[in-house]
């Protein structure tokens, strides 16, 4: 499965893409700079995607990986 096919399931199952949910990180306290800070620990966000959202871990870590300004599928 690709990052994108990834993203696409997740806000097909949430309703809510990229920017949705770096809103509500920010909202928690989480985001500086655009970014996740460096301070928070992936496994409470993996935990809050699990627990609000029903993702899968694989599909929880896809939005970590956006929140901290990476894309893997992303041509440099």
């Amino acid at each position: 499965m690709t990052f994108q096919a990834y993203i696409d399931n997740i806000k097909e199952k949430t309703g809510k893409g990229p920017s949705e949910f770096k809103q509500l990180a920010a909202k928690k306290g989480w985001m500086e700079g655009g970014k996740l800070r460096g301070d928070v620990k992936v496994s409470l966000v993996v935990a809050w995607l699990k627990a609000d959202f029903s993702l899968g871990h694989g599909h929880a870590m896809a939005i970590v990986a956006i929140l901290k300004g990476l894309n893997p599928g992303e041509k440099k």
